[in-house]
């Protein structure tokens, strides 16, 4: 039992707002109140908010570690050593799985979403799950180029949705992610990437991919909607197929990915210009939208993605290691180590176009905290674009750092005034993101919510704040106390639930037998030890 006096809660789910108040804690849970003999801590001139729930990250699968493999002095400079509390590992811009449990909860983060694993690599992913310490976990299973499923969308499109739930049940997944639907498939059989969403170059076009299968993640009713990283990600004029995606998903939840890397003006060859506004309007017009930044953080990163074409572009800039794969009938996978540099025009202008997204956003609740982890930065680089959104004179100095050019394209010069503040900052890292994955017992500190809790000493550098919790408590143990690890216990897997009607098995074995070499009924992972135990979370068909 415990007790966490006197904070100044931030807990904007349940309409708290900087209120002094107690926050009590029993069996793992939040409840009203507790016994006088209960531990207590006294956060008299402290933050208290919720654990942090981090919607799109890549944390685990065959991508990650093969990431790794590729990063040998990332690791060599950056080594965990063993202590009484943690095991070793090592960190980078992709940590092992032991670091990187370690150094999310040192952020106060609790809750980490996989966001993109091949059903074939259900088992991989799983595995390392549940080998990454402290938060919670769960994965997006990848479905926008899968051939089985591209036949039934071409023969019996009324069935996806039972081959959805089956594939949801088969992975022990969480929801469904569309990456370049189509368009990998497209570039596999060398006829290049998508142009638009009507190409069938696959026998079935994006835009019949995305209709198809969000309207079966919609009618299953997920507790999290489509999650779509779209066609023609990071060329320019990309803005365009952002908005014809949108549009073709109207009257459906939908949430797009690290929607920074989409929002780009001029012509696809040519410099990229920020179209932010335009989405950022778009957006804020269309309750059923929500999106991730994938904020661009200069420094070291590792691109690591379902869309291999834009790994072999990528390889032709960087010259230098990289790695790109088939997964058998169901994607592609690109990882490119990767440096942003606030002096080179087109990064800079992707880190421009992220805060301008942020600053525009009417709605913190549908525009959430990544940066695409480690796509356009790590994780551990939160804290600082904490401090962008929420020191305004700061964030004016560091635009006048980077390509003047760049910043000329952007609203950026216009010296905004917003300011995020710390209700706002508890919504688009923590609330929010909870609220848009469906998990009702995360991102909020109200009975019955899962004693996910981070403290902060209140500074006035944001930076060195967010960077630096007190305590964080998951599931009310204390995992952080002074800054420093004490508990590094297992978290827990997040799936969901679905039923299916089981006469789509047939069908899918018939399909099975002739896109893989993977036998049907070695395909569904039921291992005890990667499943159970586990959070399912219902969905609510429709």
């Amino acid at each position: 039992m415990l007790r966490i006096a006197a904070g100044r809660v931030y807990d904007p789910a349940n309409g708290i707002d900087g209120e002094v108040r107690d926050v009590c804690v029993q069996d793992g849970k939040i409840v009203a109140d507790v016994p006088g003999h209960a531990r207590r801590i006294d956060a008299r001139g402290m933050v208290v908010m919720p654990g942090g729930v981090d919607i799109h990250a890549h944390i685990a699968g065959p991508k990650v570690n093969a990431a790794r493999k590729l990063l040998p002095d990332e690791h060599r400079a950056d080594v965990l050593d063993r202590t009484g509390t943690t095991r070793s590992g090592s960190g980078g811009t992709v940590p092992s799985t032991f670091t990187t449990g370690y150094r999310y909860a040192l952020l106060g983060y609790t809750t980490v979403i996989e966001a993109a694993t091949p059903p074939l690599a259900a088992r991989h992913t799983l595995a390392e799950l549940r080998d990454t310490p402290v938060i919670d976990a769960a994965f997006l299973v990848l479905l926008g180029n899968n051939l089985p499923l591209f036949e039934l969308i071409r023969t019996e499109p009324e069935r996806v949705r039972e081959a959805v739930a089956w594939w949801l049940q088969a992975t022990g997944g969480y929801g469904v992610k569309l990456v370049n639907p189509g368009g990998v498939e497209m570039f596999k059989r060398g006829e290049g990437n998508v142009t638009s969403l009507d190409d069938d170059g696959p026998g079935v076009t994006p835009r019949r991919v995305i209709e198809t299968i969000a309207t079966a993640v919609h009618e299953l009713g997920l507790p999290h909607p489509v999650h779509v990283h779209c066609n023609n990600l990071g060329v320019a004029g990309n803005y365009r197929t952002t908005l014809d995606t949108l549009r073709t998903l109207e009257g459906r939840r939908a949430h797009l990915a690290h929607i920074q890397f989409h929002a780009y003006g001029g012509r696809a060859g040519g410099r990229p210009r920020s179209r932010a506004p335009e989405l950022a309007e778009y957006l804020g017009a269309h309750p059923e939208f929500s999106a991730d930044v994938g904020q661009v953080m200069f420094g070291p990163a590792t691109t690591m993605t379902a869309d291999a074409p834009v790994s072999a572009v990528l390889s032709e800039i960087t010259h230098g290691r990289w790695v790109n794969a088939d997964t058998e009938a169901e994607t592609g996978c690109g990882i490119v180590p990767f440096t942003y540099r606030e002096r080179n025009y087109v990064h800079a202008l992707q880190w421009g176009i992220g805060l301008e997204l942020f600053l525009l956003s009417r709605d913190p609740w549908r525009l959430v905290l990544s940066t695409d982890h480690p796509n356009g930065g790590s994780f551990l680089s939160y804290p600082r674009l904490i401090r962008l959104l929420m020191d305004r004179e700061f964030r004016n100095t560091q635009v006048r750092r980077v390509n003047q050019q760049a910043m000329r394209r952007t609203v950026l010069l216009d010296d905004l005034e917003r300011e995020y503040t710390l209700q706002e900052i508890a919504i688009i890292t923590r609330a929010g993101p909870a609220r848009l994955l469906g998990l009702r017992d995360k991102g909020h500190l109200g009975v019955g919510a899962d004693a996910d809790i981070t403290i902060y000493d209140d500074r006035a550098d944001r930076e060195a704040m967010f960077e630096a919790p007190r305590y964080v408590f998951k599931d009310g143990r204390a995992v952080v106390e002074d800054g420093e690890l004490r508990e590094t216990g297992s978290g827990r897997l997040l799936r969901v639930g679905t039923e299916y009607d089981a006469a789509i098995e047939p069908t899918l074995e018939t399909l099975f037998e002739e896109h893989y070499s993977v036998g049907f009924s070695s395909y569904p992972v039921r291992e005890p030890w990667l499943l159970e135990p586990a959070r399912t979370v219902a969905a609510e068909p429709r």
